[in-house]
């Protein structure tokens, strides 16, 4: 296994300002504040899903929108992955999970080839858990999706309950991020891909 699959970043600007540690290898643990309950509460559960060690503080404009934070978190947790997985050599690269959460049913899909994409196909049956807007997930996804360089499929196969819907997400999210980063044994010296870069 590759060591020191680690990160640190900070990010200042005049909406946010965010400081998170990452690493890829970790046991699940994670202390994460970035003034949005729900938010914390869906990092906690990807950090622990994923088996990242996540330490993330976030300091945003909550008072005026939730936009600027949920957007800049995902900015920030793709540029730490992308910095942790270094050079990608021996990196699985691609990763699946299915994910049943309740009455909820996730697929999420994904390569860490360097290049973005998002396609996020989830409609929950209410737009708001409490006061988050949950168009602001697919914002998150976007963010990490564009700072890493990945192409990310994110599909609710099925979903009543709005909690549930966005915790199989997460969830399903986190354990197949964990397979994509994973080593590969058998070709712990190679780069994943013909073209000799990714």
């Amino acid at each position: 296994m590759a060591k020191n699959r680690i990160a640190t970043i900070s990010r200042r600007t005049a909406e946010t300002d965010i400081t998170l540690q990452l690493a890829v290898d970790g046991t699940g643990a994670s202390r994460v504040d970035t003034g949005i309950p729900f938010l914390d509460h869906m990092l906690t559960l990807f950090a622990k899903h994923g088996l990242f060690d996540l330490e993330l503080k976030a300091k945003g404009d909550v008072a005026v929108d939730y936009h600027h934070t949920v957007e800049d978190v995902g900015l920030v947790l793709g540029e730490a992955f992308k910095t942790a997985l270094g050079d990608k050599i021996g990196l699985r690269r691609y990763g699946f999970f299915l994910l049943p959460m309740d009455e909820s049913l996730a697929r999420v899909v994904l390569d860490l080839g360097g290049r973005p994409h998002l396609v996020y196909d989830v409609q929950a049956p209410t737009m708001f858990v409490r006061d988050f807007n949950l168009a602001l997930v697919k914002e998150f996804f976007r963010a990490f999706s564009n700072s890493v360089g990945a192409n990310v499929h994110i599909q609710l196969l099925y979903g009543e309950e709005p909690h549930h819907v966005v915790e199989a997400v997460f969830k399903c999210f986190a354990r197949a991020l964990d397979s994509a980063t994973q080593i590969e044994a058998r070709a712990a010296d190679q780069l994943p891909s013909t073209k000799g870069m990714l």
